[in-house]
C-alpha cells in the first residue's frame, strides 16, 4: 500500500509538470533573451549618447576658445606715435606733410607697410621697411590738400582719407619687398587705421609743435642715411682747375645744333 501511495504521488507530480502550459516556458525563456537584448541595446544607446555628448563638449570648448581669442585685443608688434591719427597743416591747394614714429616692440624683425584710401593724392616715405627689434624710424606722409567745395569746412574732410599700417614678422636678413605681404597673408596683422586731422598752421598747438619736431627728425634721419650710401659716379671729370667736361652734354648740344641747321636749310629749299 505504501508503495502504491508513493507511486501515485510521483505520477501526480509528473502529471502536474506536464500540465504546465507550453507558452509559459517559452515566454519565460523569451523574457530572458529579450531582457538581455534590451539591456545590450540600452548599453549601445548609452555609448552613442556619451559619444555625442563628448563631441558636443569638444565643439563648445573649441567655440568658446575661438570666441575668447576674438575678444582679446591683438598683440601689437609696433608702437606708433601718434597712435591713431595723422596731423596735417591745412593749406588748400598745396602738398603738406605729416610724420609718424614707428618702433618695433617685438623680439623679432618686423616688416611694416602703409596703405591709403587715396593713393593718387598721398604717398609715404618710406612706404614700407623692416625694423629690427627695438629699432625705430620716423615716416613722412605727403598729402595734397584739395580746396574746399561748396563752403566745406576742413573738419568735414577729416574722415575722407584713411591710412592703414600693417605688420609682418620676418626672418633675420630678409630684404623688404611689398610682395612679402601677399605671400604671407595669414601672418599679416593690421596694426592701426589712422584718420586724417587737419591743423590750423597759424595757430600754435601741442600737436603742431610735435609735428614740426618729428619732421625735423625725419629730415635729419634721411640726411644721415644718404651720407652712408657710397657716392655715385656722376660722369663729369675735372681736367684742370675750373674746367669740367661733360661729354653727354656736349653731344646733346651738337645734336640739337645740327638739327636746327638742317631745319633751316630745308625751309629755304
Amino acid at each position: 500500500m505504501v508503495v502504491d501511495e508513493d507511486k501515485a504521488e510521483g505520477e501526480g507530480k509528473v502529471w502536474s509538470l506536464c500540465r504546465m502550459p507550453f507558452w509559459q516556458t517559452c515566454s519565460s525563456k523569451g523574457n530572458g533573451s529579450s531582457s538581455a537584448s534590451s539591456s545590450s541595446s540600452s548599453m549601445g544607446n548609452n555609448n552613442i549618447y556619451q559619444q555625442s555628448q563628448s563631441s558636443q563638449l569638444d565643439e563648445r570648448s573649441t567655440l568658446t576658445s575661438s570666441m575668447a581669442k576674438s575678444l582679446l585685443p591683438t598683440r601689437r608688434r609696433l608702437r606708433l606715435d601718434p597712435s591713431n591719427k595723422l596731423y596735417f597743416p591745412y593749406e588748400p591747394g598745396k602738398q603738406v606733410r605729416s610724420a609718424i614714429g614707428i618702433k618695433n616692440t617685438s623680439k623679432s624683425p618686423v616688416a611694416f607697410k602703409f596703405q591709403t584710401t587715396a593713393p593718387k593724392s598721398c604717398y609715404m616715405r618710406p612706404p614700407g621697411s623692416i625694423l629690427a627689434p627695438s629699432e625705430s624710424l620716423i615716416a613722412t606722409v605727403f598729402k595734397f590738400v584739395e580746396p574746399p567745395e561748396n563752403n566745406e569746412k576742413p573738419i568735414d574732410q577729416n574722415s575722407r582719407v584713411k591710412f592703414k599700417i600693417m605688420s609682418l614678422k620676418v626672418k633675420a636678413e630678409t630684404d623688404y619687398v611689398p610682395e612679402l605681404f601677399d605671400e604671407q597673408k595669414d601672418q599679416v596683422a593690421v596694426e592701426q587705421i589712422l584718420r586724417v586731422v587737419f591743423l590750423d598752421p597759424e595757430r600754435t598747438c601741442p600737436a603742431l609743435e610735435k609735428l614740426k619736431r618729428q619732421l625735423a627728425e625725419a629730415e635729419a634721419e634721411a640726411a644721415l642715411e644718404s651720407s652712408k650710401k657710397p657716392p655715385e659716379d656722376i660722369g663729369p671729370c675735372i681736367v684742370e682747375e675750373g674746367l669740367v667736361i661733360d661729354e653727354w652734354k656736349e653731344r646733346r648740344e651738337r645734336y640739337l645744333a645740327r638739327q636746327q641747321v638742317e631745319g633751316v636749310d630745308s625751309a629755304y629749299k
